[in-house]
């Protein structure tokens, strides 16, 4: 990705952002958005970073969604109006903080997905006299968190109850599942998340929920989930960078990953393996080497050097081996390697560095440990 000019002045270990492949991931999901008649609502917990939640609402996304108050908190200092907290909100500090936010922003969406923590939700609504709007969740294969189907009527009918929310939409998480089982054929997955989004909102309106927003869709799944017509709004995230998971989730193409990781070689002891300066703290372990069914053969794929692989960390240490039984490689050496979990790869950082093609410049990840 870098010169090596640029590679030279790198404190590594980091992650580096091409903002020009960045900004067209960006262009091109929100072109199929419109193409569909569908908003786009990405998803900030891929890059954390106010300057890229801007980029994507000048693009013409519609709002952000978060998981965290924290993170909402961080995007609103920034001068964002509109945002979605994705996650259903327990306790009376989160809550609070909540119930806070919708009074420093235009438009601030709670989610609900079971009575015990929308009644707690209601509470604090209660106690600060105003009311707040909020999104039902409800599971369509996941097995996540979202009300299952059981007990989806007696959650919509209990919010009904409750004073100080109002229910203004339904959502859902569903991703590469299909028939409630992992699956790889994008599409189908996709449309039958908007088919079965269609039938559950037709459910709450016979209860008299009018004008519900729907809202579904994730990177791998939201092109098709747009196109069902099943739901209003589509909240996918890992698009802005994509990485080596969604190429093998056939979401993305190799050349429209815009992030790598950049590590120095610091140890030789053998001709068999050689040390790099990042280890569980700089590169993701939270997909599982050799399982079904991506069989991913290392921890980040190292660009230029198919033989090499990163099968072993500790804290700072990364354990690089080469299939053929020498790494060939020299103290000093910077490796580039592209994430195979951009969302928690940029999460591990303090700042990422941003390359415009002849610059890089530093920024820093403001909703990181939020």
């Amino acid at each position: 990705m870098l010169p090596q000019h640029l590679i030279e002045t790198l404190e590594t270990p980091c992650v580096v952002i091409d903002e020009r492949i960045a900004k067209q991931n960006i262009e091109r999901m929100q072109a199929v958005a419109n193409e569909s008649g569908c908003k786009l609502r990405p998803h900030i917990k891929t890059h954390k970073i106010p300057y890229f939640a801007k980029l994507q609402l000048q693009a013409g996304a519609c709002g952000i969604c978060s998981c965290k108050v924290s993170e909402a908190e961080v995007m609103a200092d920034s001068g964002i109006e509109d945002i979605f907290i994705a996650y259903p909100l327990v306790g009376k500090m989160k809550t609070a903080r909540a119930v806070a936010l919708t009074q420093r922003v235009r438009r601030l969406i709670l989610a609900v997905d079971s009575i015990p923590q929308a009644e707690g939700l209601n509470a604090a609504a209660e106690e600060a006299g105003i009311v707040v709007e909020v999104r039902m969740e409800v599971d369509t294969g996941c097995k996540r968190t979202g009300v299952s189907k059981e007990n989806r009527v007696a959650l919509a009918k209990r919010i009904r109850e409750l004073k100080n929310l109002n229910m203004t939409g339904i959502y859902t998480f569903k991703s590469l599942i299909l028939n409630a089982e992992p699956t790889e054929d994008n599409e189908a997955a996709g449309m039958e998340e908007g088919e079965l989004m269609r039938e559950i909102a037709e459910e709450m309106r016979s209860l008299g929920y009018e004008n519900l927003e729907v809202s579904g869709g994730s990177t791998p799944t939201g092109l098709f989930v747009a196109k069902s017509g099943g739901v209003d709004e589509m909240r996918s995230g890992t698009y802005i960078f994509y990485d080596y998971m969604l190429w093998k989730e056939n979401a993305a193409e190799l050349s429209q990953v815009a992030a790598r990781i950049y590590a120095t070689v610091v140890s030789v002891p053998a001709d068999d393996y050689a040390v790099i300066d990042g280890g569980t703290k700089t590169f993701p372990m939270d997909i599982m080497l050799d399982q079904a069914p991506y069989f991913y053969n290392s921890y980040a794929m190292i660009q230029g050097r198919d033989d090499l692989e990163l099968r072993r960390m500790n804290e700072e240490h990364g354990i690089i081996k080469s299939t053929t039984g020498k790494v060939n490689l020299q103290v000093g050496d910077v490796l580039e390697l592209m994430p195979i979990h951009v969302c928690t790869a940029v999460n591990m950082q303090n700042n990422v560095y941003i390359y415009d093609g002849e610059t890089l410049r530093k920024e820093k990840v403001a909703g990181r440990g939020m």
